[in-house]
């Protein structure tokens, strides 16, 4: 259980915020969670298991932030490489995320444009041959962004966050949210 000191640290983080509430709901990519502090539990209801260690540690890590309010959006996006410690990460970054990413939409970059349909997204115009911005959690949107190949070059992808998002997600928070995200598109 490579996550079990994280998680542990973040139960007893909330546990400190919650204020003697035992209960919260939380919204994820058309899911919805439920987390119960009294179990340490944390339950998808649209299958009713319970979350993978990763996605636990995402929704607590959120939620902490959420309770501290860490995060408002800034409006302003940044990519992988713009977080501390991005850059020298990005390698690993690039071949868990992006190339999947690219793998998924890099041959036919306008099938990326029938996701908001899933999602609370609208399609982004103007910065990509094919972008959306989704609702990940409440108010944390990310964009999503293609480019086709040509002759000279192979398609390209990225995908944006808000800068204040760094206020509640480490790299590595960052960086398996991103790989849960491009798994959901």
């Amino acid at each position: 259980m490579p996550y079990e000191t994280a998680v542990k640290k973040a139960w007893e983080a909330l546990e400190d915020l919650s204020e003697g509430r035992i209960a919260y709901e939380v919204a994820l990519l058309g899911d919805r969670y439920e987390v119960n502090l009294k179990d340490k539990s944390i339950f998808s209801n649209s299958c009713n298991v319970p979350a993978k260690e990763y996605l636990a540690i995402l929704i607590l890590h959120y939620l902490i932030g959420s309770l501290k309010g860490a995060y408002i959006p800034s409006g302003e996006w940044i990519s992988f490489k713009d977080i501390e410690g991005g850059e020298t990460y990005y390698p690993a970054y690039r071949k868990s995320v992006i190339e999947r990413l690219l793998r998924k939409f890099g041959e036919k970059p306008e099938n990326l444009l029938s996701v908001p349909e899933r999602f609370k997204g609208v399609t982004v115009e103007g910065i990509a041959d094919a972008a959306i911005e989704i609702e990940t959690f409440l108010n944390v949107k990310v964009r999503v962004a293609i480019w086709k190949g040509d002759e000279e070059f192979g398609p390209e992808a990225s995908i944006l966050y808000d800068r204040n998002l760094t206020r509640i997600y480490t790299m590595e928070d960052i960086t398996v949210f991103s790989h849960f995200i491009v798994g959901n598109l």
